[in-house]
This record gives structure tokens, C-alpha cells and sequence, in this order.
């Protein structure tokens, strides 16, 4: 069942697409059937900058239990590195 609901955050980084790395201001998070991954449903996360145009744009599709290793993931990198190292003002 798609649930048609979508987290949006504002954020700043970088995006490799076709064309090379773009700046990254948006990401859009939803559970809906997928494009290219075997399942029925997937966790999807667009990494976009709206401003350049639909090609600037990053489509992961992953699994709830992959969405979940990558949400544990991303928090044990930031708590192993100094508080601030990858901020936006650096290092605090």
C-alpha cells in the first residue's frame, strides 16, 4: 500500500548525476512502489536541486531493512568523527 506521504528536508551537499556533481538543496523520502528495484515497494529518497531542473536529480530505492542499516549507519559515522567536523560552520 503506497502511502502517499512525503518527507521533505532542506539540506546542503553535493549530487553526482549524469552530467557530473551538482549541489544538492532538497531531499523527498516516501514509501511507493519503485522504478527499477524487485519489490513491490520500496523506501524512496530523491536527492534534488529543483532550481537546475528534473536532471538534477539523485533516486535511491531501497528496502525498509535497508533504509533502516543506512539510517543506523549514517549515525554511527557522525558519532565516530568530532562533533561538527561535517557542518556547514566546520568543526565546533
Amino acid at each position: 500500500m503506497c502511502t502517499y506521504l512525503t518527507e521533505m528536508v532542506e539540506l546542503t551537499g553535493s549530487g553526482k548525476g549524469a552530467e557530473g556533481y551538482f549541489p544538492l538543496t532538497r531531499a523527498m523520502v516516501y514509501v511507493d512502489h519503485p522504478q527499477h528495484a524487485p519489490y513491490e515497494h520500496t523506501v524512496n529518497v530523491d536527492f534534488l536541486n529543483p532550481t537546475l531542473g528534473p536532471s538534477a536529480r539523485v533516486a535511491v530505492e531501497l528496502t525498509e531493512e535497508g533504509a533502516l542499516a543506512l539510517i543506523d549507519a549514517l549515525r554511527a559515522a557522525l558519532s565516530s568523527a568530532p562533533a561538527g567536523l561535517a557542518s556547514e560552520a566546520g568543526p565546533r
